[in-house]
């Protein structure tokens, strides 16, 4: 018999929730089938069997919390499964007798018509792949389920084609132009009856983990943002004459993160302590840069990161920014994609933010906010003109993080953007 338990979940997570069984009892596996789906506050984790055999036992129901190495259900390999029931053959027609008196006619009975389903709401279907179809913009209806029993599986919505409503929105995609209007994350339910003034949803085990991510940032550290504002205008005409010939040679469109990225780098590396971590009485500097970059989904906030960030250069930063954010709407983010960051950057422009204050990640030390490209008069050697101008903002761990270091930090990030040629010298 063997034991299937809660794989190890990744950095700092130690529960989930059984959000699909895949297999039910009595079901024949093999090795490397996926058995149940496990939602934490990060991605779903699939448990797949070990071995071949048949599950004989589901220790927990959908809904329940795990904790690592807790029970989920037990394999006995040496089982096999019962085999269906045939179905009976149906009966001959029996021959009708030769001279029958006759019967006065009965009405006849319309046959019931079949089913519908409507459209966008399948009988049967997991929550991870409801979860996906919401963040691609699939509609679910339409999606033909593989599972068991015509269930719709993650893997049939990711087969399938979006519809035209648009995915989810990831922070890092900034472009130039403002957005019309913020985006709609996720709608509001829709009142259970009639009248009805408010309705309750439970919260996910994802929006409760940030939930209280958040909160224990705020509380394990001591808060503080400092301000300033870029010039956008050397570097938005360096992209403009780039990005047209940089998207046929190399095939990558290139925006703004990829600029903050860099220069972020470079000033990390000038004030290291931005990058570092605090460790009980002892502060831990670190020599890589593990860049994070804040995505908003259906989901929720997620972080993954740019491994090893400050060795790369703007064509390689732009592909991993490309690349993890095409995961982060495929909902296919790994959990090394999100963690063992060092440094943070979000951007709430995208969605017409004009100045905030962004908490950090903890345990980083340090988080840089991104705003809305907005023309503004500003003086420029004695005369008024109009600028495309950023506020950007980092928000610090005054723990370890002077004022001085802060503000500097900032300065240097400000002084590469109004001068990108430096970046691609360094």
């Amino acid at each position: 018999m063997i034991a299937l338990k809660v794989p190890p979940l990744g950095e700092s997570i130690v529960e989930a929730t059984v959000s699909r069984w895949v297999k039910q009892q009595g079901d024949a596996v093999n090795a490397g089938d996926t058995i149940l789906e496990l939602d934490t506050d990060k991605i779903t984790v699939e448990v797949p069997a070990l071995r071949a055999g048949v599950l004989v036992k589901q220790a927990v129901k959908e809904g329940d919390v795990v904790h690592v190495d807790d029970v989920l259900g037990e394999i006995d390999e040496t089982a096999t499964a019962a085999a269906p029931a045939a179905a009976k053959p149906a009966p001959p027609p029996q021959a009708a007798p030769a001279a029958v008196a006759p019967q006065p006619a009965q009405p006849t009975q319309p046959a019931p018509a079949a089913p519908t389903v409507a459209t966008g709401a399948p009988q049967k279907s997991s929550p991870a792949a409801r979860q996906v179809a919401e963040v691609r913009g699939v509609d679910i209806g339409a999606v033909q389920g593989t599972g068991r029993g015509g269930v719709v599986s993650k893997p049939d919505v990711l087969a399938a084609q979006p519809s035209a409503r648009p995915a989810a929105q990831p922070i890092a995609a900034a472009t130039p132009a403002a957005p019309s209007g913020p985006p709609a994350l996720r709608s509001a339910p829709a009142p259970s009856a009639p009248g009805e003034r408010e309705t309750r949803e439970k919260l996910s085990t994802r929006r409760k983990r940030i939930a209280e991510n958040l909160l224990k940032s705020h509380l394990a550290t001591a808060h503080l943002t400092t301000f300033n504002e870029i010039d956008m205008s050397a570097v938005s005409s360096l992209r403009e004459r780039v990005k047209e010939k940089i998207e046929k040679q190399h095939g990558v469109r290139l925006s703004f993160m990829p600029f903050f990225v860099r220069a972020a780098c470079i000033a990390l590396r000038d004030y290291p302590v931005v990058n570092a971590q605090l460790d009980g009485d002892e502060i831990i500097y670190k020599n890589y840069v593990n860049m994070g970059i804040a995505v908003a989904s259906e989901q929720g906030l997620v972080v993954p990161n740019i491994k090893d960030a400050d060795r790369k250069g703007l064509l390689e930063i732009s592909r991993d920014i490309t690349a993890v954010a095409k995961k982060a709407r495929d909902v296919k983010l790994t959990m090394d994609d999100l963690t063992g960051g060092s440094f943070t950057i979000t951007n709430g422009g995208v969605f017409g933010s004009l100045v905030s204050t962004p908490i950090i990640n903890y345990p980083q030390v340090g988080i840089l906010g991104l705003h809305k490209i907005q023309d503004r008069p500003v003086a420029i050697a004695g005369k008024v003109e109009i600028r495309p101008m950023m506020y950007v903002a980092l928000s610090y761990d005054h723990r370890i993080i002077d004022g001085q270091a802060a503000v500097l930090f900032l300065v240097r990030v400000k002084e590469l953007m109004e001068d990108p040629a430096t970046m691609l010298i360094e």
